[in-house]
């Protein structure tokens, strides 16, 4: 089986999406790699703050398939398609690694580049998997979050209960 890393962000009711979404993944995959969630401003326009996190599933499944699975995932939470791809999100789910894979797969490039570019994916990956290499640079996760450019965006650790349990392990 596959160990797949995702990322998940919303900020439309955003609590209650991301809990539906995790909800979801541990129903359909079993157990979950949870990072703690963080709040992070909006990347690319002006618009409410976002809660972010990286959950790791394992899987069979092809990467093509596993997109539909959580394109559905995010259309049950209301996800608009027809929105403008820099804009307010009820949903968004990213493959961002599959195992060490690394290329265009069923159309979906892995590793997803905004593991380099973006604090809210970096930090909670380097979270989980702080030794796990990145397949592709050869620099483990926690190495490349040492190194991040962290003024350039702020998150901060929120308290998030999913299943009765508080998630977040960062204070």
């Amino acid at each position: 089986m596959a160990l797949i890393y995702l990322s998940l962000g919303s900020n439309v009711e955003a609590q209650r999406n991301i809990e539906a979404a995790m909800d979801a993944l541990a129903d359909t995959f079993g157990e979950l790699i949870i990072s703690s969630v963080y709040e992070s401003e909006a990347v690319g326009f002006d618009g409410d703050s976002f809660y972010n996190l990286v959950v790791g599933i394992h899987s069979d499944l092809g990467v093509g398939e596993l997109s539909k699975i959580l394109k559905t995932i995010e259309d049950r939470q209301g996800r608009d398609r027809s929105a403008p791809k820099f804009g307010a999100r009820s949903l968004d789910i990213d493959i961002l690694t599959v195992d060490d894979r690394v290329g265009v797969i069923d159309g979906i490039a892995i590793p997803r580049d905004e593991i380099l570019k973006n604090a809210f994916v970096l930090q909670p990956l380097a979270e989980i998997a702080p030794t796990t290499v990145h397949p592709q640079n050869g620099l483990t996760y926690q190495q490349l979050w040492q190194d991040f450019d962290k003024a350039k965006q702020n998150l901060f650790p929120i308290e998030f209960i999913w299943r009765g349990k508080n998630i977040t392990r960062v204070t």
